[in-house]
């Protein structure tokens, strides 16, 4: 261990292994340590002997429930957007060949009480009992405005210049009313609240675009994918990556404990006695807590179940987000579901999650408005865990920190934080502009 490395990365997380994986492609000496002896971190994947042992201590999971190794319940789910960055940053190193994708059933959203399939195009807004008929075609006019909107084609803009335009002028130039504002801003757009309504109009249009070219992909009934086997392998794919390129990975490394020099710039590692030398650290927030701040809490429920999510044509996998108007409350709710069909639990198993950002303390009650809509399930696991962001100078200390994860269901926010930890670290834009084809092989259903 007495090398000297470019970076040492803390943590196998899924945002450090991207970064490690980045990193080496591009020809850096890269040492990749973790306190663990298992892959992943806080985005880790579990069998059920394992989920048992997180939750319930020394409990046994009952029999009926089937063999534990045919589980992998992710810890941090999340649902990748076909045409999305994660797609393009794993296409980019090439990843793809150690994964295998399939799309995902069903997208939806909640409204006065009931599920609904979100309507993602002009066909679509026709049909969907979502909105009444004068309400359907002002938003079939919106969304074709949508389609044929291109940055570099003048004519599409309609004389709007959309830097300039916020998201909420231009819908209210299409008239629509607020239920639908809320469908297309959260379950579309994906944005978190309602603060993007004041900013500028072309990065929602991106994102309900990204929405529906990621659609069109499959032609199924979603924009998203999954790897079978679940988001475990995601971590174990790119540290594969960085073996290739000479990247060195060691687990089960106890304490990591970064040094600093009198300046407080960081200089290396030591684990078990040994310093490993480098030039910059990346990490997640838990191996340098004194260097970041919380900035709020993830409450959420993990279920099984023996069937799938009531009321979304039984899909055997989904999403489904609760806009934080319907709920009354300050932050969207998440619901994600997937099944044996993406080999993540034994034959009539489905794992089912319930997410929010936290506002009290008591994850029973603010989540039950999601978990009164899966119908029974066989057991139910509640936990919080607090969200932390840097709060350090990298251009002082040399360490670069990733964000705590949040708690959507799609991959957008943690792509958006790998690809600019990356620019800080080498002071260059990753180029996405990949051929997406790539990855559509092996996403393609049974």
């Amino acid at each position: 261990m007495d090398e000297e490395y470019d970076v040492i990365v803390l943590g196998t997380g899924l945002k450090e292994c991207i970064l490690s994986g980045l990193l080496s492609v591009d020809g850096l000496k890269v040492l990749h340590m973790d306190r663990n002896d298992y892959y992943g971190g806080a985005s880790t994947s579990l069998n059920l002997i394992q989920l048992w042992k997180r939750f319930r201590g020394n409990d046994k999971p009952p029999e009926q429930l089937g063999m534990s190794k045919e589980y992998n319940v992710d810890m941090i789910p999340k649902f990748m957007m076909a045409n999305g960055g994660l797609v393009r940053v794993l296409i980019h190193t090439d990843v793809t060949k150690y994964l295998h994708f399939k799309a995902v059933d069903g997208s939806f959203v909640y409204n006065k009480g009931k599920i609904y399939k979100v309507p993602a195009t002009d066909v679509e807004a026709l049909k969907s009992p979502l909105m009444g008929l004068f309400e359907k075609r002002r938003a079939r006019k919106f969304f074709i405005y949508v389609q044929d909107y291109d940055e570099k084609d003048p004519k599409s803009h309609e004389g709007l210049d959309l830097t300039k335009v916020t998201a909420r002028e231009l819908i209210t130039k299409y008239g629509l009313e607020d239920d639908t504002i809320d469908f297309i801003g959260h379950a579309l757009a994906l944005h978190f609240d309602d603060s993007y309504l004041d900013g500028p109009a072309l990065d929602f249009v991106k994102k309900m675009k990204l929405y529906a070219e990621s659609l069109a992909r499959f032609q199924g009934g979603s924009p998203y994918i999954y790897p079978l086997y679940g988001l475990g392998e995601l971590p174990q794919a790119f540290a594969r990556l960085s073996a290739v390129y000479g990247g060195t990975y060691m687990l089960n490394k106890p304490e990591c404990k970064v040094e600093f020099d009198g300046d407080g710039k960081a200089y290396g590692v030591t684990s078990e006695g040994e310093t490993a030398k480098c030039k910059k650290v990346v990490c997640d927030p838990s191996y340098l807590p004194n260097k970041v701040q919380k900035v709020g809490k993830v409450a959420r429920a993990v279920c099984i179940m023996s069937h799938p999510i009531p009321n979304t044509h039984d899909s055997h996998s989904a999403q489904v987000i609760l806009p934080q108007k319907q709920l009354g409350r300050k932050s969207d709710m998440y619901l994600f579901c997937c099944s044996y069909a993406h080999n993540v639990a034994p034959k009539g198993k489905f794992i089912a999650f319930v997410s929010t950002e936290a506002e009290t303390d008591n994850p029973e009650i603010e989540l039950k408005p999601g978990i009164d809509l899966l119908g029974p399930v066989d057991e139910i696991f509640y936990e919080t865990y607090d969200r932390f962001i840097p709060a350090n100078n990298h251009e002082t200390d040399n360490c670069f920190i990733s964000m705590s994860y949040d708690a959507s269901t799609h991959f957008e926010s943690t792509v958006a934080d790998v690809l600019a930890m990356y620019g800080n670290i080498t002071g260059k834009a990753l180029d996405l502009s990949v051929d997406l084809s790539a990855a559509s092989a092996s996403a393609d259903d049974d």
